[in-house]
């Protein structure tokens, strides 16, 4: 995806039938709403032509899918045409009356911790500044691009709405990541590239990865205030912290920028992190999409462990890395852990099975000194590009999870996420979590499915060579496989003997058909 010189290009992307599907394309092939009629056009009358009339389109707010006019719900995610979501985030009404949009009604009562002269050790940092907002794709597209400034300005809504923030949570002061603090992340090449950009209107790394003239400040705000958010943690000066920044950073690498990410906030943070004393980091990414740029940046690196959960499909799914046998190199091995979903529509019961089966005993042997979460909320419920069904109360069980590791020392950075009521109650959930609240998920045990069996299989029989407190649980899992297996076989046998013999069927079905043939009709019949 990324281009290898990481070269930047100051026009429209290329043509790209000839080049793997990136993320806009997705968005591209909605050609269902256009006209593809071919028939004959010898009757067509130029005097008519201003007869005809164009079908007026909107884009949902929500989800950005094209609708017609003569809507005014999205046809994909039902969000109303004239949606109070970036002023109300979540709470405000999907639908609409007759009389206007209705929202629900929000926490009340809450005290505003933000005007404190200080962080406390038991509150809740959050990383935010509204100049990020600024990075945004200019150029005029068919559609628009699903990274955009509304999926912060979304939660951000959603935060004011429910009292969170401001409210219960402490806002850090905000800074631009220094070169020298990169230069540990990225190549010199890298950071000149992406602050080249400043001085053009619009530019791409590639065909889906966009800048502007203001996006190169905006990712450094986000990685400053990500190495931030891990200092005030690791020192003891917050509890822990949610980093509401954008552009996200996982896809980005050593050298590349691609994916919709220009500098790898959760790296930074890491390194942030171990230079505040921190010995060992643990990045847990639930993101549907691979974090291939953290990946690289720590392949040789055992004192950061990295864990993904993300849809893979056996390389189909974007960007193509992080199979299960991708642990580490150079004496790092086992310090990758990667879980493929081999599908779509994975849910809550398979992502908490992984953690109570792979994460956390992992994660526990390793003992970190800080926990990161690469928070992409695009494995959500409605997420156009993940297509998978985590619901917000799943994303908050595993942030409870997860919580009792590194003594609670936690910090989430935002990633990706493109439905704006998914990330924004999902994000909310998780900070209520940080917060203290319980996640109220009724499942204590999850039951996962049969292909996410498969996959956590895979990975135990691969990480428990790394991790010996894995051994035990390949082995029960392997016989609940077995048993799941040979009773499935059982049950095929059943319904195979209870279906009677072809001929039977069809001798009564013969019966039947002369039962209701006309008697006025003459059939002969052949027995052979």
């Amino acid at each position: 995806m990324g281009i290898e010189t990481n070269t930047l290009t100051n026009c429209e992307p290329h043509n790209q039938d000839d080049k793997d599907l990136t993320f806009q394309d997705i968005y591209e092939n909605q050609d269902m709403l256009e006209d593809d009629d071919d028939e004959d056009d010898s009757e067509w009358n130029p005097l008519e032509l201003d007869k005809l009339v164009e079908p007026i389109k909107w884009f949902c707010t929500n989800c950005t899918v094209v609708n017609l006019n003569d809507t005014v719900h999205c046809y994909i995610c039902g969000e109303h045409k004239d949606s109070k979501i970036l002023t109300c985030g979540f709470f405000a009404s999907p639908c609409a009356e007759e009389v206007g949009l209705t929202e629900v009604q929000p926490t009340k009562g809450l005290t505003d911790l933000s005007s404190q002269g200080s962080v406390t050790n038991s509150s809740t940092a959050i990383g935010f500044d509204e100049r990020m907002l600024l990075h945004e794709e200019v150029e005029t597209k068919s559609h628009p691009h699903p990274e955009r400034p509304d999926r912060l300005r979304a939660i951000a809504a959603s935060l004011a709405t429910a009292g969170i923030f401001p409210g219960r949570c402490y806002r850090i002061p905000s800074r631009e990541i220094t070169r020298e603090e990169l230069i540990t992340v990225h190549t010199l090449e890298h950071i000149e590239s992406v602050e080249v950009t400043s001085s053009m209107r619009s530019s791409y790394f590639t065909p889906d990865t966009y800048a502007n003239e203001h996006s190169a400040h905006a990712a450094r705000l986000a990685a400053g205030l990500c190495a931030d958010l891990a200092s005030v943690i690791v020192s003891g000066r917050a509890k822990n912290g949610f980093a509401l920044v954008r552009p996200p950073g996982h896809h980005a690498g050593v050298r590349d920028a691609m994916g919709f990410c220009l500098h790898n906030n959760a790296a930074v943070a890491a390194l942030a992190a171990q230079a505040a004393g921190a010995r060992k980091v643990l990045i847990l990414d639930w993101d549907v999409h691979h974090g291939n740029g953290t990946q690289e940046i720590f392949d040789q690196n055992k004192s950061v462990l990295y864990i993904s959960l993300h849809r893979h499909e056996g390389g189909k799914f974007y960007p193509g890395t992080g199979a299960v046998d991708k642990v580490g190199s150079m004496g790092a091995e086992g310090y990758c852990v990667n879980i493929p979903w081999n599908q779509g529509g994975i849910g809550d019961n398979d992502y908490l099975f992984a953690f109570q089966h792979v994460v956390l005993p992992v994660a526990s042997e390793f003992a970190p000194d800080l926990t990161i979460i690469s928070a992409g909320f695009d494995a959500a419920r409605g997420d156009p590009l993940g297509c998978c069904d985590v619901t917000p109360p799943g994303y908050a069980q595993m942030t409870q999870m997860l919580n009792a590791l590194s003594g609670g020392k936690l910090l989430v950075i935002l990633e990706g996420g493109y439905n704006l009521r998914s990330i924004s109650s999902s994000a909310t959930s998780v900070i209520k979590v940080l917060l203290g609240e319980n996640p109220g998920y009724e499942q204590e045990f999850s039951s996962p499915s049969k292909s996410g069996l498969q996959t956590i299989l895979e990975v135990l029989k691969i990480q428990k060579n790394f991790w010996p407190s894995l051994e035990p649980i390949f082995i029960n899992l392997l016989s609940l496989w077995k048993m799941y297996c040979l009773e499935r076989k059982r049950k095929h046998i059943k319904r195979r003997r209870v279906l009677a013999p072809f001929w039977e069927v069809w001798s009564k079905k013969f019966v039947i058909l002369l039962s209701e043939w006309p008697s006025s009709c003459k059939i002969k019949v052949i027995i052979f």
